[in-house]
């Protein structure tokens, strides 16, 4: 091969795997403090949550070692119909708690990764590596927009494309 094509080989290379740096999650995550009822503040729309308002997830801890996860929201705003479906969450061993997978139909499970969280758990983004999914939650309807702007400055420096974040509509 002629040494300039081996060098732009070389180059080509080195900037795509440079800007394909890996999703990095939280160290940590106390499931005990991670579960009970979260907020969907904005996300990456996806085809399953289509004209969702009001949305919701609620993860309860099983005695059977995994994680119960239901999700909620109103189809047509708050008196819409309500959507609703229950899953598991199972922690990937080793990760801290911070990377766990999600199944809702057996025997499909997706990759559910927390790339951030406040210290308080007030506040949590979850992921998936691909970074074509993403979620804002916050324990309550309404996020400070402090935490808001802090998470966005985070995740523009994880290389998300932040164009296609939509704020989810809460009642």
């Amino acid at each position: 091969m002629p040494k300039n094509i081996l060098s732009l080989v070389s180059l080509l290379f080195i900037m795509t795997t440079s800007s394909a740096q890996t999703l990095q999650t939280v160290p940590s995550v106390n499931l005990e403090q991670y579960a009970g009822k979260w907020y969907e503040i904005a996300s990456f729309p996806q085809r399953f949550q289509k004209g969702c308002e009001g949305t919701t997830a609620e993860y309860t801890l099983s005695s059977k070692g995994y994680v119960v996860v239901e999700n909620r929201c109103k189809k047509g705003g708050p008196d819409g119909k309500e959507s609703y479906i229950k899953g598991k969450a199972f922690v990937v061993k080793g990760t801290g708690n911070a990377k766990l997978k999600v199944q809702f139909f057996w025997p499909f499970r997706a990759k559910y990764w927390i790339i951030d969280l406040a210290d308080d758990y007030r506040y949590a983004v979850v992921s998936h590596p691909n970074r074509k999914y993403l979620w804002i939650l916050s324990r309550t309807p309404q996020m400070a927009e402090s935490d808001y702007q802090g998470i966005f400055s985070r995740l523009e420096k994880q290389q998300f494309d932040l164009s296609k974040l939509q704020r989810t509509v809460q009642f």
